[in-house]
């Protein structure tokens, strides 16, 4: 999963990477909310679920405090970054900043 993680965030196109917890109630909240943005989105980006409970040491690297936490990756670079629950518009307009 490391190397397809870093391969995918170094991509030309950019990667959402939604980190979460099969425990945790605001991340149930925001995968549907998650899958709607990068379904309306199409090839614009690409995206990637990050369990902070077995991916520990991409948690590590990335200094995830808590879930649900989104980065937004290009080249390999962070450009964005939030944690906490987030409306739909605000998440669309974010990635489409940087896209």
């Amino acid at each position: 999963m490391k190397k397809k993680f870093r391969k995918r965030i170094a991509e030309d196109i950019p990667t959402l990477v939604y980190f979460y917890a099969t425990w945790c109630v605001p991340c149930k909240l925001m995968r549907p909310i998650v899958e709607q943005v990068v379904g309306e989105l199409g090839t614009a980006i690409s995206s990637i679920e990050i369990d902070v409970e077995i991916k520990k040491g991409i948690v590590k690297r990335y200094k995830i405090k808590g879930v649900p936490t989104l980065i937004l990756f290009k080249s390999g670079t962070p450009l964005w970054r939030h944690t906490g629950v987030m409306p739909v518009e605000d998440i669309r307009l974010a990635i489409k900043e940087h896209i």
